[in-house]
């Protein structure tokens, strides 16, 4: 990681929140994130984006969105384009979360073109690759992982020092169980590595963990050479959990 590169921390929000529990919860958080904090933002589903962009606009905290379509333009009933969540200013857009990749059947290409499309709108993909637990007790992890990051390499090109990756092992999401800090700084390591040997920038690409990351566990993670801040799903809807993780990565 470069020595003054902020960490960021990502909450993604998934399918969760209303109008004014949205609102209450950005309210809270907004006096306590500042620019000498690390960098903070949040991924909400679509049809919150005006709201939140209405009440973070200003604030030192960021939002995005939780998934893009790999098309530009046309009649793809129910999807949303990069056009679209850059009309309502998103910074940032996961791409290939492993809920879409398991229940959407999204592929290493599909991951690999909203990418694309999200960097051609000026949005930054927050790339997700990981193993399952199966994948892993193979030993398979890091063939896995290198394969899903290399389709977006390869779709990518030189614009790849532009997109944030996250590691989220998928047998750590949302089951309470977490890669040891050694677990995931050895798996950071090989995805930087394959960044490096695609650009000369890849020391300014964030990765991040994702994984069940907590309170209790995120100081020890962040600590990590390679590990430079989270993707944090259920503990960001919790202001109390989320500000911890926060102020253990700043």
């Amino acid at each position: 990681m470069g020595f003054h590169m902020k960490k960021l921390i990502v909450g993604n929000w998934k399918m969760n929140g209303d109008l004014a529990s949205n609102a209450a919860l950005l309210q809270t958080l907004m006096p306590k994130i500042t620019s000498a904090t690390c960098t903070v933002a949040v991924c909400v589903a679509a049809p919150y984006l005006a709201s939140v962009q209405a009440l973070l606009s200003g604030s030192a905290m960021q939002w995005g969105a939780q998934d893009v379509s790999q098309h530009e333009v046309g009649a793809y009933t129910g999807e949303v384009s990069a056009a679209m969540l850059r009309d309502f200013s998103a910074r940032y857009v996961i791409v290939g979360h492993s809920e879409r990749r398991q229940y959407h059947g999204e592929t290493d290409v599909h991951v690999a073109l909203k990418a694309q499309r999200a960097l051609a709108a000026g949005i930054t993909p927050i790339v997700c690759v990981g193993e399952t637990l199966a994948e892993r007790e193979l030993g398979q992890t890091e063939e896995i992982v290198k394969r899903q990051l290399a389709a977006v390499i390869h779709a990518n090109g030189h614009c790849i020092s532009e997109i944030v990756v996250a590691y989220e092992p998928v047998w750590a999401i949302g089951t309470g169980k977490t890669a040891s800090p050694e677990q995931a700084q050895h798996v950071h390591a090989v995805l930087r590595a394959q960044l490096r040997a695609a650009s000369a920038h890849a020391d300014k690409v964030h990765i991040l963990y994702g994984g069940s990351m907590n309170a209790a566990n995120a100081q020890q993670l962040l600590a990590q050479a390679d590990i430079d801040g989270g993707l944090v799903g259920g503990a960001s809807l919790k202001t109390a959990d989320f500000l911890s993780i926060i102020a253990a990565a700043s």
